[in-house]
């Protein structure tokens, strides 16, 4: 009997604790469910509202990029071409408010502003209501798309209303292989021979509405479709930020400046002013480049146009009007001597100017003047002369420079990218026999704008000299070089990468201008023959001949071995920089359309 007592009351405390741990349980599993749905329904929505709203960067529209706020910079865009009492500016933000009120631009504060889908103009179906009977059209401008300058809403504003369409979206092209994801495979949806397909995507800069079917497709309610939109292309602008990638990209092209290049190339000048620019051109990548090539220039416009840099020829106006046009930040003379009118214009519209061998009247009007081919004793503060200043391509400070060889092997012969006289061929008709004989390899360089590349092509094949090459118009100029124990040459740029190098030359001017350059000289490793059309054969050939000597040469390739101008590119490019940022002379400000 005591038993049966004592186990019905265990009994009746194991169910005891059994319900006592459910009731817990269940308490627990209540609570819990609502504090989830608490989290979701009352903090969870405003949270993920406010993540979308400011696209992953907190309060982005009131945060200074490049040193200006995008709600402002959006407001200066709409300022420069719209009247104030004409711009409203949407927005559930108190502090977006304020500004608004300080800057005096009117706005509309919706604290219920939700951009749920990509339609932005359904989800701005209140104001639009209200404004189109106001208006005859309606702009829509992004906030968020800090690179659109007034610039690219007037133009599209004239193309919109010259079309006559009911409304005008931006967009971007890019071009695409389309797939699509079955399960774990992607199948793709064009055939092979239909190539890549050209996308168009809304990048949602700049919406232009006509009031009237505006006013009517919101009639008609979220179903209806726009009809007459016409694209606007705006790829290279077309970026949204929506997040910090998108800021930094934004940040750094507002920050580009325009650097404009002028050069003149032409058989009389040569090629030299064309290859600096575009050699200084690829040091500059942080800036918008545009090359001007003279209204003579054919073979400027053919060698830039092979290295995908925009250029613009000068037609029938004067040439600081074709400059002008294009609104540079820094202007980059390479034409040699500029005349005072010139530079009067480009001076009094506030651009600054390097010239570069400039020793024309426009010279005194320049920032900074650079003649690295012209005595030292022509300097001052604002115009650099000498060595110092010559800027060696990459692919000379890459190279291996030569080793001295007693035994002369190998002679480049080399006048440059036109040699107009032919000087090439005059030498090689002096030097050839001496060559064939002795077993000397001969090297023939001549650029693009050589002439007689035909005539000399059959000369070299009717010699029948194994040991005779020709090379025309090469961009490893350095590879020409290298092995080489003498050089036959012109007094221009050559020389100086002849030094560096480290190949003793012959030297021969050939004009007025080329004699002046004075580094070509014994002091560096030259042999200075004289002006090409004053010196006679037989003095050409006596000075290769002495040149033979290798005691003579060794001295040459010693005094070149002293010379270094790895450095000065880089030294000329930031001189160059901080005129575009206003650490020099000179004053221009930014428009803002060189994005």
């Amino acid at each position: 009997m005591k038993k049966t007592k004592r186990a019905r009351r265990q009994r009746r405390g194991r169910v005891s604790i059994r319900w006592k741990t459910l009731s817990v349980l269940g308490v627990f599993a209540l609570t819990m469910i609502g504090l989830l749905w608490l989290f979701q329904i009352v903090l969870l929505d405003d949270f993920y509202i406010a993540i979308k709203k400011n696209a992953v960067i907190p309060d982005q529209l009131v945060k200074k990029l490049a040193g200006v706020t995008l709600i402002e910079r959006a407001i200066e865009t709409a300022r420069a071409v719209a009247q104030g009492k004409d711009i409203y500016v949407l927005t559930d933000s108190q502090e977006i408010s304020l500004i608004c009120e300080r800057l005096g631009v009117q706005f509309r504060r919706n604290r219920e502003l939700k951009f749920e889908t990509l339609n932005i103009v359904a989800e701005m179906r209140d104001i639009l209501n209200e404004l189109a009977p106001l208006y005859e059209h309606c702009i829509i401008l992004r906030a968020s798309c800090p690179l659109i300058t007034w610039v690219d809403v007037e133009d599209a504003w004239h193309k919109y209303t010259d079309a006559g369409m009911d409304s005008l979206v931006t967009v971007k092209s890019v071009h695409q292989r389309i797939w699509s994801v079955q399960g774990k495979n992607l199948a793709q949806l064009l055939d092979d021979d239909e190539g890549e397909r050209e996308v168009v995507v809304e990048s949602r800069a700049i919406i232009i509405l006509r009031s009237e079917p505006l006013m009517r497709w919101l009639a008609e309610g979220r179903s209806a479709k726009m009809q007459n939109v016409m694209p606007y292309f705006l790829n290279d602008r077309a970026i949204e930020i929506q997040s910090y990638q998108d800021w930094w990209i934004c940040e750094h092209l507002l920050q580009r400046r325009h650097v404009v290049f002028v050069v003149a190339g032409w058989p009389a000048i040569g090629m030299g002013h064309i290859y600096r620019a575009l050699m200084l051109a690829h040091e500059i990548t942080d800036h918008k480049i545009t090359f001007v090539c003279t209204r003579e220039s054919e073979m400027a416009v053919e060698s830039i146009a092979r290295k995908d840099y925009r250029s613009v020829r000068q037609g029938e106006e004067e040439l600081w009007q074709t400059v002008l046009g294009l609104r540079p930040d820094l202007l980059v003379n390479d034409i040699l001597n500029t005349d005072a009118d010139y530079m009067q214009h480009l001076r009094s519209a506030g651009v600054r100017c390097v010239n570069f061998e400039d020793e024309g009247e426009g010279a005194g009007y320049a920032d900074l003047v650079i003649n690295a081919l012209y005595p030292e004793d022509e300097a001052s503060d604002r115009r650099l002369c000498g060595p110092d200043y010559f800027c060696l391509r990459d692919e000379f400070v890459e190279a291996k420079r030569n080793e001295f060889r007693p035994e002369l092997k190998t002679l480049l012969i080399t006048f440059g990218g036109t040699d107009q006289r032919n000087c090439t061929k005059r030498v090689l008709d002096i030097v050839e026999p001496y060559c064939r004989e002795k077993g000397i390899a001969i090297r023939l360089v001549v650029g693009p704008g050589y002439a007689h590349r035909f005539d000399m092509e059959r000369c070299v094949k009717e010699l029948g000299n194994p040991l005779v090459s020709f090379t025309w118009a090469t961009n490893v100029m350095s590879r020409m070089m290298e092995g080489a124990d003498l050089c036959i040459c012109s007094a221009g740029r050559t020389v100086y990468e002849l030094a560096h190098m480290r190949i003793p030359s012959l030297v021969l001017a050939t004009h007025e201008r080329e004699a002046r350059h004075t580094f070509a000289r014994a002091a560096n490793g030259f042999l200075f023959v004289g002006v090409m059309d004053r010196v006679s054969d037989e003095k050409i050939r006596r000075c290769f001949m002495a040149m033979t000597d290798s005691r003579l040469r060794e001295r040459m390739y010693r005094r070149m071995s002293r010379l270094d101008f790895s450095g000065n590119k880089k030294h000329v490019v930031s001189l160059m920089l901080a005129l575009l940022k206003g650490d020099g002379t000179g004053s221009h400000t930014n428009n803002g359309e060189n994005v």
